[in-house]
């Protein structure tokens, strides 16, 4: 949990360059002109000033937006992470307040889609490779007989990032990576090994602390406390279970079934206004609208045309009724 914590906090630093948390800054390139390795790399001093050379990971202003708004725009099932949205700083191009989880969520699944497109195809790959090594080791089985096969690939992949990335991004952190496949030929899968339900649980007992002095005594009285209201739960009918979310979802109702029952009664008003409006969209209907229109136009003369419109939308179903029946041939058109 730690080590993906870890990596995932100094790939994002190195690839968006955010101040503290790169592992591409001066000193890193000082380095290089220590070991005499990289001279691409090497600093360039012009009288006071210092020029560091862009690596082939390093992002442009536009490249670290695209790659903010691809976060910023991802929407998750409910739990399965933090609010994206809420991670990432869209004005300082960076993500602040990742928990372990978000870092678990983004070497698995979401950093491959964030960088794909901006980084070069060498660095992209290598870096897709990582998060897929993480995926497979994360997932709750494992084929024994694919270990091996895993640890090459760590090694490779270590080695391709060794190409394109600075030595001081590999720390003893990004080292362990290769020691994972064998604690889980010796402990088991990952995923039981987690210290996320310890962690969250201690989270809940440190909110049971209400004095400072005894903290000890506090949460010990609130657990027995909570435990008695537990059991006692358990047997008052009706009673639910203290510290248990209820069910979001609605149980099906007893007998007999009452999705038809919704009726919806329509007004007299209501009935002809859409009775109107189809016969306007209708199109044999048209020539007896406008015969119906002169009609009130002729009749009230000094009305103006929003005063026919009216008149003509009040009249004209009751006119129209009247004249399909006198009209032997409009009636059977009809």
């Amino acid at each position: 949990m730690h080590v993906g914590k870890s990596i995932c906090d100094s790939l994002i630093g190195t690839l968006l360059n955010i101040k503290g948390k790169t592992k591409d800054g001066l000193k890193c390139h000082q380095d290089l002109v220590e070991m005499g390795i990289r001279e691409q790399l090497h600093p360039i001093s012009q009288g006071r000033r210092t020029y560091l050379p862009l690596a082939c990971h390093t992002m442009s202003t536009n490249e670290k937006r695209s790659f903010c708004h691809c976060l910023w725009n991802l929407k998750v099932p409910k739990g399965y992470s933090s609010n994206i949205k809420s991670l990432v700083s869209i004005n300082d191009l960076k993500l602040i307040g990742l928990k372990s989880h978000d870092c678990h969520v983004l070497m698995q699944q979401l950093l491959p889609i964030a960088i794909r497109g901006i980084l070069p195809d060498k660095v992209q790959v290598s870096i897709t490779r990582l998060c897929f090594v993480f995926n497979a080791i994360c997932s709750k089985f494992i084929d024994p007989a694919r270990l091996d096969e895993l640890e090459n690939e760590a090694v490779i992949v270590l080695c391709q990032m060794e190409m394109y990335f600075t030595p001081s991004f590999f720390d003893i952190m990004v080292h362990l990576i290769v020691h994972l496949m064998r604690e889980i030929r010796l402990c088991g899968p990952i995923f039981l090994q987690w210290m996320y339900p310890v962690e969250r649980y201690m989270k809940v007992l440190k909110g049971y602390t209400k004095n400072q002095h005894r903290p000890e005594a506090s949460i010990v009285e609130r657990y027995v406390a909570e435990e008695c209201i537990k059991f006692c739960s358990q047997n008052i009918e009706g009673g639910t279970s203290v510290g248990l979310p209820e069910t979001r979802h609605g149980r099906t109702p007893g007998g007999k079934d009452t999705r038809g029952y919704n009726v919806v009664t329509m007004t007299r008003y209501e009935i002809s206004q859409e009775h109107l409006y189809i016969l306007n969209n209708t199109a044999k209907v048209i020539p007896y609208i406008d015969a119906h229109k002169k009609q009130v136009t002729t009749m009230n003369p000094k009305m103006n045309m929003m005063r026919v419109l009216q008149e003509h939308n009040r009249t004209f179903i009751n006119w129209f009724r009247q004249t399909i029946f006198v009209d032997d041939g409009a009636s059977k058109t009809l």
